[in-house]
């Protein structure tokens, strides 16, 4: 592999009691390995993704492996000539992936089924498949035939559930989402509401790509990433999609040539949701990574408010779209 960047997608559930300690010593290693990237810790376990040299990399997957709790820790790597991310960051959560269910046990969900099996699984006429991730990233690329559920965020997915799927009716039911996370906790949801024959895509839609050939593939179109690559395509190389600064949605070409594109500011699906106040500070905020880079500086962010106006600006953003879609 001739890219430069590992990057290194990884979780696992297990319970970590004091993994508030865990936190320095981590963010200490991925500083002096010059890893960047996000890894979340919380009672629950770790999630997260990361990137670095290939010798960095090995490096903290080492480390955290040698916890006996994380030695069977779940990761997926893929390459890019380019570092993917800004910073690097250990943050303390009360969930790894939020749904904002009590008492849910991820360790009684569903059947794991390999990516070289999934084909045939889906091919059922009996099952049920069905899409957890939300509608930004299911609108670039989904299995054909798979239910989307046009969620805003994890946490609308058991209301999407209870509303959609019926134990009753929907006896066979295979779910799967980026890397497999997210169906730790939907496909323990369903179990927990009492559906028997629940299925997940070990490894997620990224291991699903790395193992079948396209040629036997039952993938349709890219797959969004949560790093600057926006998406891959199947062989895991960059995607042909972009990414809005505003709200952090996908964006085309053809998208870039609207007159509500504003790099920066706007694009399609958030021009009608951000305020102008908004996107005067959108455009400050590009002037100030436009003098950073002329002065040869890598400009990290904004601050806290700003980025919170970035979180409203693409939930604003992503629920516009799903208005034009049901008009």
């Amino acid at each position: 592999m001739s890219s430069s960047i590992v990057i290194a997608a990884l979780y696992r559930f297990v319970r970590l009691d004091n993994y508030c300690l865990l936190r320095q010593p981590l963010l200490d290693l991925m500083l002096e390995q010059q890893v960047r990237g996000t890894l979340l810790l919380a009672a629950e376990g770790i999630n997260g993704t990361i990137a670095g040299n290939a010798q960095a990399i090995v490096c903290v997957l080492d480390f955290l492996r040698r916890d006996e709790r994380l030695s069977d820790l779940d990761c997926k790597l893929s390459y890019d000539d380019e570092m993917p991310f800004h910073r690097s960051r250990v943050k303390l959560k009360r969930e790894i992936v939020t749904m904002g269910i009590e008492d849910l046990d991820p360790a009684q969900g569903g059947t794991y089924v390999d990516p070289g099996d999934w084909n045939a699984l889906i091919d059922d006429p009996d099952v049920t498949l069905v899409d957890t991730r939300n509608a930004y990233e299911s609108a670039i690329g989904s299995f054909e035939g798979a239910i989307l559920p046009n969620t805003d965020s994890f946490r609308e997915f058991p209301d999407y559930a209870k509303q959609h799927l019926d134990p009753g009716v929907h006896r066979k039911v295979a779910m799967f989402c980026t890397g497999g996370i997210r169906c730790e906790k939907s496909t323990a949801y369903l179990r927990q509401q009492g559906f028997d024959e629940v299925y997940h895509l070990r490894g997620g839609i990224l291991k699903y790509l790395q193992e079948v050939p396209e040629a036997e593939s039952r993938w349709r179109g890219e797959c969004f990433v949560f790093d600057n690559r926006v998406s891959v395509n199947h062989a895991l190389d960059k995607g042909s999609y972009d990414q809005c600064h505003a709200c952090r949605l996908p964006i085309t070409e053809e998208d870039k040539h609207s007159e509500r594109y504003q790099p920066g500011v706007s694009c399609p699906a958030c021009y009608d949701s951000v305020s102008a106040d908004d996107k005067n500070r959108f455009r400050e905020r590009e002037r100030q990574v436009r003098l950073a880079g002329e002065r040869g500086e890598q400009h990290l962010g904004v601050d806290a408010m700003l980025q919170a106006e970035v979180r409203k600006a693409r939930k604003l953003a992503a629920k516009q779209n799903q208005r034009n879609r049901a008009s």
